[in-house]
């Protein structure tokens, strides 16, 4: 079978993630690097051409074009690639609009293309494992989680850029909102947010921390909150916690480990268990379980892992419906939030 031919376009810090992933596949051949700026490519990536422009990348006919680049073009390089006939992965967010992110599902649904959505928590076996066990836990659910960064020099300056298109609330939530949804499998019914400008480096019309409430039909509640910027704190930059009726399940860090460092955004270190049974003495009918994820994977091969996923659905012509439907949920969500933020009233969904 031959390789998928591949157009990487965008060379951030997930750009060149995938692109490695790609280039140690033997399913993908590499036809094309894009990007706006120069950059330093590592040794394994040396010999791609790299190309100043999309179009100039979508001349040379790719079976699948990977978006990689700031939220507010993610719609227009999807629904040209797919329009051009090539299959698509895009980072998250998928859009910076509900609409246009809606746009895009039903170019994919027209041209019969596949349309995958960078939610690399889906392929991590730890955080899989982690949703299982909450979701034994209820309904109801109460869902903690955040992912507060402290950022400065270069990683500052690419959170003030990010926050050109996405508060740190939309571009992070999405995949927390994803992992609420697959534990509660019930409708979102309301949001409120709330943001805060930290720094006078970002425009007034900014919020580089923000926090977000949602109500799920089934009355479970999930709150999550993200920061960037050199004032955020390190002491809880990483809260991931659910509750139930029967009892909690948490990831527990690394205390050492520090926010900026992307492999720590999905590493869990070790995942607590802890069961609400107890006897008529009112004692714990069992001890917390402490559940070891050593040996797991690490960013980039979590990247591999998501594009072999991008690989088994172009070939083996998977269904990617609910998929799209869920990128699109957990999208609208982050988006309501935000809109909620700046409005200052709760949102109904």
């Amino acid at each position: 079978m031959s390789a998928l031919r591949t157009l990487v376009v965008g060379l951030g810090q997930m750009g060149l993630s995938h692109a490695l992933a790609y280039h140690r596949n033997p399913g993908f051949e590499i036809v094309g690097l894009v990007n706006r700026s120069p950059v330093t490519l590592p040794g394994e990536l040396r010999g791609y051409p790299v190309l100043p422009a999309f179009e100039a990348g979508l001349a040379l006919k790719p079976d699948l074009v990977s978006v990689n680049t700031y939220t507010d073009s993610h719609a227009a390089h999807a629904v040209a690639a797919m329009e051009a006939g090539a299959h698509v992965f895009v980072e998250k967010p998928l859009a910076p609009t509900v609409a246009e992110a809606e746009r895009v599902v039903a170019v994919a649904q027209r041209t019969g293309r596949k349309l995958v959505v960078g939610y690399i928590l889906r392929h991590h076996p730890s955080w899989i494992e982690f949703i299982r066990q909450a979701r034994r836990l209820g309904p109801p659910f109460v869902m903690r989680m955040n992912l507060n960064q402290q950022s400065s020099g270069a990683a500052w300056a690419i959170h003030k850029r990010l926050m050109d298109s996405t508060s740190p609330v939309v571009d992070c939530g999405v995949h927390y909102l994803d992992v609420m949804l697959q534990i509660t499998d019930s409708r979102p019914v309301q949001v409120r947010g709330m943001g805060v400008r930290l720094s006078p480096e970002i425009d007034p019309a900014q919020v580089n921390y923000g926090h977000l409430q949602v109500i799920f039909e089934d009355g479970s509640v999930g709150w999550y909150e993200a920061g960037w910027g050199p004032m955020i704190s390190e002491t809880a930059y990483f809260v991931k916690d659910v509750m139930g009726p029967n009892g909690a399940v948490s990831i527990i860090m690394d205390e050492a480990a520090a926010s900026a460092d992307v492999d720590t955004h999905t590493r869990t270190a070790r995942i607590r268990l802890h069961h609400a049974a107890t006897g008529p003495d009112g004692a714990f009918l069992a001890p917390d379980e402490l559940l070891s994820m050593a040996d797991e994977p690490g960013h980039q091969a979590l990247c591999e892992r998501e594009q072999a996923f991008v690989l088994d659905a172009v070939r083996g012509d998977r269904d990617l419906g609910r998929h799209m439907r869920d990128a699109v949920r957990s999208l609208a969500v982050v988006l309501a939030a935000d809109r909620s933020m700046r409005e200052r009233r709760a949102i109904d969904l």
